[in-house]
């Protein structure tokens, strides 16, 4: 049986039994392609599909007032997005009991055909924390060996890191110059949850609110840090962006830092203390030398 056809019986049983009120999930839109769809009756989950064209972090729906109001969610994850929910648990935004997770073995999501390059050095591809875990049919696409032969997740860091400082200055220029402000990579992103973006407070102005290089640099470096030790990988602010710009490579920066200098890695744990603002008496102090 496919793992579609046992996503669409578990979503009809949850929904028949009355344990959930809706579920979230992946099938087609209106644009003919697939993205989010929230499953309210039984006789709705024949739409829900599972393939590797699944891309979207669904998480962030999460914290979307008007899905809260639809009442208690089972939600589709993968291995990449199921750390999300153990962020957004740790820093109290859900409560986890109200929420029933159904994790998809994953062996990687393309798009346009192309194999997501977070998904080349995947460690986590069985989905952790969750309820059900529907299993991929072939266990041995389920190895980072076999997709690359290497597990390393921030091999693709070694190639910009090689540049000297100047190099990777204009490196971020050609790439920060392209961005349009549109805020695609917060509106994905199931960490940016701020009921007031600081971009959208003007009193006083805090970064650029118009697209100029100096506005581009402070909005994508200021989002770089607040996601550090947060940021889960999933790539959902790199797939949403418009302007194709790798944000991911700066997100893999800070987590790298992170991982090397207090051994944490975003969402692998239920109930941790958040990395920022928690203090520990055997942290490193070198990373601010």
């Amino acid at each position: 049986m496919s793992q579609q056809t046992q996503l669409q019986q578990k979503a009809e049983e949850l929904l028949t039994d009355k344990k959930v009120d809706l579920v979230i999930g992946y099938g087609l839109v209106e644009t003919g392609h697939i993205g989010a769809v929230f499953i309210t009756t039984p006789e709705q989950s024949n739409q829900l599909l599972w393939n590797d064209q699944c891309v979207h972090n669904l998480v962030v729906y999460l914290k979307r007032k008007e899905v809260q109001k639809l009442g208690r969610p089972a939600i589709i994850v993968k291995g990449c997005d199921a750390r999300a929910i153990a962020v957004l648990e740790t820093e109290h935004q859900l409560n986890r009991e109200n929420i029933i997770v159904i994790g998809m073995e994953c062996a990687g999501i393309r798009v346009n055909n192309v194999l997501q390059e977070k998904c080349k050095t995947c460690d986590l591809h069985q989905p952790p924390h969750c309820d059900f875990v529907i299993e991929h049919p072939e266990k041995v696409t389920l190895t980072s060996d076999a997709i690359s032969g290497s597990p390393n997740r921030y091999a693709r860091l070694e190639k910009i890191m090689a540049l000297n400082i100047e190099e990777r200055l204009d490196y971020w220029k050609q790439e920060f110059s392209r961005c349009i402000k549109c805020y695609a990579c917060r509106q994905n992103c199931p960490m940016c949850y701020c009921d007031v973006c600081v971009v959208e407070k003007n009193r006083p102005v805090r970064i650029d609110t118009s697209a100029t290089l100096k506005g581009n640099f402070a909005w994508n470096i200021l989002r770089a840090f607040h996601l550090a030790g947060r940021c889960i990988g999933c790539s959902a602010c790199s797939t949403a962006c418009p302007a194709g710009i790798d944000l991911d490579l700066l997100n893999l920066s800070l987590a790298k830092a992170v991982e090397e200098h207090f051994n944490y890695h975003a969402g692998t744990e239920r109930n941790v203390e958040p990395l920022i603002g928690t203090f520990s008496p055997e942290d490193q102090e070198n990373f601010i030398r």
